[in-house]
């Protein structure tokens, strides 16, 4: 009778040590912060991760193979009558690359890149997203709740063929945020003479 009661006690710390381990606390990927912020006729939105990366994606990258992240983002508005209406559907893509000739970092949207020193002063960019230009906020009604939600992720869809074998059988490559549900209204600003 003892030894199953000391069985069943070693299997509860390991439950429980498997459970630390995985909870946010614990090592995992996740969204910090969603700010989304009103200027100049534009919605905005500034997010902080905890974006945990692997040492073997360091690794791979100090090699020269690109990494792509995306930020996937969508704001609804809620209807009580039909489904939600999706106002923005957007994703921004980062490829952060290592030139081994010149020992630089540079880290790219689109067409603009940028050298960085290191990596993780390349990977500051993609867990710090700031003013990011979703929305115009004339197509936002004053006072009405808007229900948004964002992740960011490794892009394996965007790596070589040879990677992206590596990436489906690796669990090193299959690096993620939950999904971060947020809620927020537009004020008109209009300030109080008096």
């Amino acid at each position: 009778m003892s030894f199953r009661m000391l069985c069943a006690f070693v299997l509860c710390l390991l439950l429980a040590g498997q459970a630390l381990a995985a909870s946010p606390d614990g090592g995992a990927s996740r969204v910090v912060r969603v700010d989304p912020v009103a200027r100049n006729g534009e919605l905005y939105i500034d997010v902080d991760t905890d974006l945990v990366v692997s040492s073997e994606l360091r690794n791979v990258a100090e090699k020269g193979v690109p990494l792509y992240f995306t930020a996937d983002l969508s704001i609804v508005s809620e209807r009580w009558w039909w489904f939600d209406k999706t106002l923005v559907d957007k994703q921004r893509t980062w490829r952060i690359a290592y030139n081994a000739l010149t020992r630089q970092w540079r880290i790219g949207t689109s067409d603009l890149t940028l050298p960085e020193p290191s990596f993780d002063d390349a990977m500051s960019l993609v867990r710090h997203i700031r003013d990011w230009a979703v929305a115009k906020i004339a197509a936002l009604d004053p006072g009405k709740e808007y229900k948004g939600r964002i992740r960011v992720r490794l892009d394996t869809s965007l790596l070589a063929r040879p990677f992206q074998i590596d990436a489906f059988n690796s669990s090193a490559w299959s690096l993620s945020t939950p999904w971060k549900d947020f809620t927020f209204s537009v004020t008109t600003g209009i300030a109080n003479p008096s």
